[in-house]
């Protein structure tokens, strides 16, 4: 299932079984994306900010709250979900209360200038 806004795609893992960290790697990878890892504890706040580049955000495990300012929009995203999320968008993350692992990775003409 997909949920846009006008900048950020929302992608939710509509299987009964969130997929491993490989597993998302492999479609990263498939998709020409070189993923990174990262992980935060329960409850960090990232401010609202932008990026001079496209990027996805897919959730390994735990949780996170995206949250689109200019929209007045604010998603949770759970193992399996995933963001794209374009050059100058607006957004803001809460961790959830179990923190979050994510695979992130830079995507579009910065990704094809490597």
């Amino acid at each position: 299932m997909r949920t846009s806004t006008r900048s950020v795609v929302i992608r939710r893992w509509t299987n009964s079984q969130a997929p491993s960290a490989s597993a998302i790697t492999r479609m990263m990878e498939t998709e020409g994306m070189r993923p990174f890892k990262w992980e935060n504890p329960p409850n960090r706040t990232f401010t609202i900010r932008s990026h001079g580049y496209d990027k996805v955000v897919w959730v390994v495990e735990g949780a996170l709250e995206l949250i689109l300012p200019d929209e007045n929009l604010r998603y949770v995203l759970r193992a399996g979900d995933r963001a794209d999320v374009p050059a100058g968008a607006r957004h803001g993350v809460n961790v959830g209360r179990s923190g979050v692992v994510c695979l992130e990775c830079a995507t579009g003409e910065r990704l094809a200038r490597r």
